[in-house]
């Protein structure tokens, strides 16, 4: 039987804390983990804040993820409107299947693993780099940035060149504070230089994802260029966010940090645990139901949009104990970092290793890292869809 939901709210953006979510999504959660939202054009949907009721929500297939039936819970100039080409983020199967099937065996445990020696030689030049530039340094530009993103160029087969266009791009794209024009011209931007590398790899063919799914001749020239471009923005965006905000999260508590220091064999966990303490993707993602559906006592209608929020779902205290500590030796193992079920993040595995090899190498290179500024200094990407930091000074 369903319960009378409560009056809807607005979702919490606010924060007291660079390394917790809003303090309202933990008052909501203990009321209740499913709510009525109210958009920023006025719609009534849902808001998913409980970990086990965000788990049934991305792992129904009820849920949609077609871009034309969503809203954004914050204001944004969205285009409700079908997916572009090869945007399968955004589609649900049989078109979802027939774009993601084709990378799946590309982004396995293996496979990314025989990428190691390649992201640590990366990940040395970047700490040389860093070495020659001098204290203070801006982590972000001159560490965790260049990383992600020469890899998934390099995986893709995209001119690291170009990386430029993409960062610029993706950051329009993912600031609520673009306007419509702007997001339309980012995407238009993106979308040009993909499409100009895709044909390239028709005429000259190459050893890579791109170059793969180009000679499988299944897709069309503006299906891969899509792929490519979604799979290039995320592969460098959150990467980047996760590996800046982890180290100024274990920065700004020394006694994880010095646990860290004392047994590296904790590496692996800390990890995990950065990415549910962090929870970078703060805005979502969210669903619209295509038929009626319970979950946890309310009734969600057919066309009706939920937002899980994934900040709030991974500091859920029935599903982890003492949720909003930071806890390098726990097992965050369930974590919705990477999200759940049918779209639960392509590249984790990936992500994964540069994170680890990433931390681990900072660490050792400089034992004496701290900020180079008070922790109120550093500028927060709270009007991004993917939260983090806009740079991170740092000395040693």
């Amino acid at each position: 039987m369903t319960e009378t939901a409560p009056e809807p709210v607005a979702l919490p953006t606010a924060r007291t804390c660079p390394f917790a979510p809003p303090e309202e999504l933990a008052a909501l959660r203990t009321r209740t983990p499913v709510r009525r939202l109210t958009y920023p054009d006025g719609t009534l949907g849902w808001l998913v804040t409980g970990h086990a009721e965000a788990r049934s929500v991305l792992g129904n297939p009820l849920f949609s993820s077609r871009s034309e039936l969503q809203r954004l819970p914050v204001p944004y100039p969205w285009v409700a409107e079908p997916a572009a080409p090869g945007r399968f983020i955004s589609m649900d199967p049989p078109d979802h299947t027939r774009l993601r099937k084709p990378l799946a065996g590309l982004f396995t445990v293996r496979r990314m693993n025989r990428l190691l020696p390649r992201v640590e030689e990366i990940t040395r030049e970047r700490l040389d780099a860093m070495e020659a530039h001098g204290r203070p340094v801006d982590l972000l530009k001159h560490f965790a940035l260049p990383i992600p993103s020469l890899v998934i160029c390099e995986l893709l087969g995209v001119p690291y060149d170009e990386r430029q266009v993409f960062q610029d791009n993706a950051s329009v794209l993912m600031s609520t504070d673009s306007s419509i024009d702007q997001v339309v011209a980012a995407a238009a931007g993106i979308d040009e230089v993909m499409l100009r590398t895709v044909r390239r790899k028709r005429a000259e063919p190459a050893d890579d994802i791109l170059g793969g799914l180009v000679a499988d001749g299944d897709l069309t020239d503006e299906e891969i260029a899509g792929i490519g471009g979604l799979l290039l923005v995320a592969g460098h965006e959150t990467t980047a966010n996760m590996l800046t905000l982890g180290t100024f999260t274990l920065l700004s508590h020394p006694d994880q940090l010095t646990a860290l220091r004392t047994d590296p064999g904790l590496m692996d966990g800390a990890v995990e645990e950065l990415l549910r303490h962090g929870s970078i993707l703060q805005f979502g993602p969210t669903r619209a139901a295509l038929a009626d559906v319970e979950v946890a006592g309310r009734l969600i209608r057919a066309g009706e949009v939920v937002t899980v929020s994934l900040p709030a779902a991974n500091r859920d205290p029935r599903r982890f104990e003492r949720p909003e500590e930071l806890d390098i030796t726990r097992s965050a193992a369930g974590h919705l970092g990477f999200g759940h079920g049918l779209h639960q993040c392509l590249g984790q595995q990936l992500a994964r290793i540069e994170l680890r090899v990433g931390f681990t190498a900072l660490l050792d290179r400089f034992p004496g890292l701290r900020l180079a500024v008070p922790v109120d200094d550093v500028p927060l990407r709270s009007e991004m869809i993917v939260y983090g930091v806009h740079e991170l000074p740092v000395t040693w």
